[in-house]
Order: C-alpha cells, then sequence, then structure tokens
C-alpha cells in the first residue's frame, strides 16, 4: 500500500511540474538578440536568468552568409523534465533585413524550438498550427521551385563615412570610404575590396612667449585587396590573397602581397557556428617602396615570407571560447619575425557565476618597415607615424555574481533613454 501510494505521488508530482510554464534561459552570447521584444512576444514560459533553473536552454549564435546576410542557429537543450531531449533549427536573414524583420524571424523560429517541450506541458491547449500548403503536382508530389539568381550570387557594396571634431585649441576631421564585390557559395568563395582613409588633425597651444603655435598632423592610406577561396572537402581548402597598399602612417609609398595558403578545419566547416578549429599554413611574395630610407638604409625591398595561422571557436551551453595564434618570418632572414597569441572565454560557472576574459600579445621583430631616425615628440604625441615597438599587449577581465530572484518576464523600458548630461555637468 506505502509503495502505490508514493507511486501516487510521485505521478501527481510530476504531471504537476510539466502543467507548470517552462522555464527559459535564451543564450544570446553568439548572436544579436532584442531580448525585450522576445520577452513580450513568448509571453507563454517563464523566462530565468540561472541556466541551471531553466527547463530549456536556447542557445543562438549567428555567423555572417555570403549574401551579407546572417545565417541563425537555434539549439534548444532540454532540462530538468526534458533531460535528454534536444533539436536544431537554422534560418537565413536577408543582408537588407532590419533589425525589427530579423528579430521577428527569429522570435518565429525560437517558438517553433520550444512547440515540441510545450506540447508536453497543459499550455499544449493553446497551440494552432497553420501551413501554407505546398504545390502538388497531378502525380501527388511536391513541385521542387529553382530559384534563378539574376546577380549571380555576387554582393557590391559602397560606403562612405567621416566625423568632424573641434574645440578651441583642437580640430579634427575624418573621412573614409570602402567599394566591395563578393561572391560566396559552398564551393567557391571570392572578393574584391578597395578602401581608403584620409585624416587632418590640427593642434594649437600656447609657446610660452605670448605666441601660439600649430602643429598639423596628415595620414593617409588606400588598400586594394582580392581574394579566392576554393573548397575541396568539408575538411580542406584553398586560396590566395592579393594586396596592394599605400601608408604614410606606416612609410609604405607603395606594398604589394602574393600569399597563396591552405588550410584545413579539424571539424566540417558546416559545423562554423558550434565549433571551429583551423590550421592554415601560406607563403608570401612582398615588394615595397617607402617614403623614407629605412632604419636598414632601404628605400625599397622584395621578402620571402611563410606563416601558419591557428584559430579555435567553441560555442556550448557552458559558454564561449576563442582562441587564435599566428607565426611568420621571412625565408631570407628568419631574425626578422613575429608572433600573436589571443583569446577570450566567456563562461558561466554555475548558476549566477560567470566568467569572461579576453587578451591578446605579440612579439615583433619585423618593423621593416620604420624610417631611420629618432622619432620626434611631436611623432609620439599625435601619432603622426608608427614607432618602433618589441611587443603588443592588451587584456581584460571581469567576473559576476548574480543572486536573489530567477525569474525575469517583465519589460520596463522607462527612464532607459539617453537623457545625457543636460542637467549635471
Amino acid at each position: 500500500m506505502r509503495k502505490i501510494v508514493l507511486f501516487i505521488v510521485f505521478t501527481f508530482l510530476l504531471v504537476s511540474s510539466y502543467s507548470q510554464k517552462i522555464k527559459l534561459f535564451v543564450d544570446c552570447s553568439g548572436a544579436w538578440c532584442d531580448l525585450a521584444f522576445i520577452k513580450t512576444e513568448v509571453n507563454y514560459v517563464d523566462f530565468v536568468l540561472d541556466n541551471k533553473a531553466a527547463d530549456v536552454h536556447a542557445l543562438i549564435t549567428q555567423q555572417t552568409n555570403g549574401g551579407g546576410g546572417s545565417w541563425y542557429q537555434l539549439i534548444f537543450y532540454g532540462q530538468n523534465n526534458f533531460e535528454g531531449q534536444s533539436d536544431t533549427l537554422r534560418f537565413n536573414a536577408k543582408p537588407n533585413n532590419t533589425d525589427y524583420e530579423t528579430r521577428a524571424i527569429l522570435v518565429k523560429y525560437l517558438q517553433l524550438g520550444l512547440v515540441p517541450f510545450v506540447s508536453k506541458t497543459t499550455s499544449v491547449e493553446n497551440i494552432s498550427i497553420q501551413m501554407k500548403e505546398n504545390q502538388v503536382t497531378d502525380s501527388g508530389s511536391v513541385t521542387a521551385i529553382a530559384t534563378k539568381d539574376p546577380w549571380n550570387f555576387w554582393v557590391l557594396r559602397v560606403s562612405t563615412n567621416g566625423n568632424i571634431n573641434a574645440d578651441k585649441v583642437y580640430k579634427g576631421f575624418r573621412y573614409s570610404g570602402n567599394i566591395s564585390a563578393n561572391r560566396v557559395t559552398d564551393k567557391l568563395k571570392v572578393s574584391f575590396n578597395f578602401n581608403f582613409g584620409k585624416n587632418k588633425t590640427t593642434y594649437e597651444f600656447d609657446n610660452g612667449a605670448g605666441g601660439t603655435d600649430k602643429i598639423e598632423v596628415k595620414n593617409e592610406n588606400y588598400r586594394i585587396n582580392h581574394q579566392l577561396v576554393k573548397s575541396l572537402s568539408e575538411h580542406w581548402s584553398i586560396g590566395y590573397d592579393l594586396t596592394a597598399s599605400r601608408s604614410t602612417f606606416n612609410n609604405y609609398q607603395f606594398l604589394g602581397v602574393i600569399k597563396p595558403a591552405i588550410e584545413y578545419d579539424v571539424f566540417p566547416y558546416k559545423m562554423v557556428t558550434n565549433k571551429l578549429l583551423t590550421i592554415r599554413y601560406g607563403i608570401d611574395l612582398s615588394a615595397s617602396r617607402f617614403f623614407d630610407t629605412t632604419l636598414y638604409g632601404k628605400t625599397r625591398q622584395t621578402l620571402l615570407g611563410h606563416g601558419i595561422d591557428v584559430a579555435l571557436t567553441y560555442n556550448q551551453k557552458w559558454g564561449t571560447i576563442n582562441i587564435s595564434g599566428n607565426y611568420h618570418n621571412y625565408l631570407n632572414n628568419p631574425s626578422y619575425y613575429n608572433i600573436g597569441l589571443g583569446g577570450g572565454v566567456n563562461i558561466r560557472i554555475t548558476g549566477g557565476l560567470s566568467f569572461n576574459m579576453y587578451t591578446f600579445g605579440s612579439i615583433l621583430r619585423d618593423q621593416l618597415y620604420l624610417p631611420k631616425g629618432q622619432a620626434t615628440q611631436q611623432d609620439i604625441l599625435t601619432r603622426q607615424r608608427q614607432i618602433s615597438t618589441n611587443f603588443n599587449l592588451f587584456s581584460y577581465f571581469g567576473i559576476s555574481y548574480r543572486f536573489g530572484s530567477k525569474l525575469n518576464n517583465f519589460v520596463n523600458p522607462r527612464f532607459d533613454g539617453g537623457g545625457g548630461n543636460f542637467f549635471f555637468q
């Protein structure tokens, strides 16, 4: 009798738990999401801020597709009563979509992914399904409508921008532009890109003798790049880069580089939104001409080099890891080299405890373009030219812990608008 009572109680608790609202944790660490909109539209679940308390963990990742839009992937992990249940949905957002349109599609697919979980609760009574009919032939088979692209998958972009910044002693003017043409399919990736930038900065200051001195800094850069990448298999690809550039900041009157390379992905490329581990090796031939004679007495030079790049991206329920490293030197003089290593992690340790960090560092032994002569104080303070250095380092990190209520269903935008500092100056 006792066993029967315990069985009835267990069954009642199980059914009761399935009858409650699903607790949903939306993980947008790898994509853009409008969480306020999601909470407004998906009002039949309880949103939680603790992934451990969720019945469903929705991991959303995003990659740029060949047309310039975004390829979204949504993975639904069942937890607690839904342990072992999972599903994956994918969709493409068009490049011309507004944020309004993209978020509407994202919510649609989020709700589709929740259906298998909601269907196991009493909320299934509120589900209604509408589907558009497929075109069916007389034989009963569904017709496949071929889509023809009049542009043959080519995407062209033209952009320009500028800014002006001024006060009593400082004036800055900058403008830049970009023209690009790209064609991306699963077999071939081709791109052409041209960009330029100019800036002019003026500083005025009291010279201590009752007068005013003026410093004017001008810099300009131009760059043309062409890339072609051919897919060989799910793991291998080959390609090359061609670059021609000019930069007053880096002392290049002209720099031309050709770099063929081969790349191997440990995981199939189709898994890019979840995990990617690539190893790329390439050789490069560069020819350059300088504005000023370099530290090594060169006005022009030709160099042959090679390098290897390794990159890892890993997106999982517990967080995201990105690590990359590179090594490059010149074959005709191996003592000229650079090594770089960087990475970032965003880890949800447990419940409301999370940790994030990013760091990048490099050792530089190949600044062959630096002009001879000691940099002046003006050069250093105004960043008029590249200064000699043998390393660079950047890092940040943080840790956070949240406790208290786990529910987060409400959206309240009051006083969120930027008030600036009109009243407090």
